[in-house]
């Protein structure tokens, strides 16, 4: 329930955009509420078709974890792959967030930026957290590699 409440929130914020939660891992056993797990989700980039994103983070579990109160932690690890032939409908913008989840109550995001590297005929994708107050400097960059025939139109 919590999940399906981020992900609402997370689309409303940022258009439609949907993780899709493809595994998890317990790493810490809790008596009472979920336990605590990394978590692998996939997120299709809404203005590219034909690349998805997989997300590695952590998931706090227990009491607070089970009712939203946890914050979990910054650290995320991204990997973004061509899963099909790439299109662009429309030009991108040099720097556009994708995607934006809640990790915690009120402050904390997990952040995915997608960044156009023209030179290089590339994209390249970032995930962070950052918070009201102080974000963390853990990060984690994927590229795709766009065929030279495809072309990347940009803002």
């Amino acid at each position: 329930m919590r999940r399906l409440i981020f992900t609402c929130l997370s689309l409303f914020a940022i258009g439609s955009v949907q993780a899709e939660e493809i595994g998890s891992v317990d790493t810490v056993f809790k008596f009472i509420g979920p336990d605590h797990k990394i978590v692998v989700d996939a997120y299709d980039d809404p203005g590219v078709k034909g690349v998805t994103c997989y997300i590695s983070r952590a998931k706090t579990g227990g009491v607070k974890g089970a009712f939203g109160l946890a914050e979990d932690k910054s650290e995320a690890s991204i990997a973004c792959r061509q899963i099909g032939p790439i299109s662009i409908a429309k030009p991108l913008k040099p720097q556009e967030e994708i995607f934006s989840e809640r990790t915690s109550l009120i402050f904390k995001r997990l952040r995915i930026v997608r960044m156009v590297d023209a030179k290089r005929h590339s994209l390249v994708y970032l995930t962070y957290s950052d918070r009201v107050v102080e974000g963390s400097p853990q990060n984690s960059v994927s590229v795709v590699a766009v065929d030279a025939a495809t072309a990347i139109p940009v803002k």
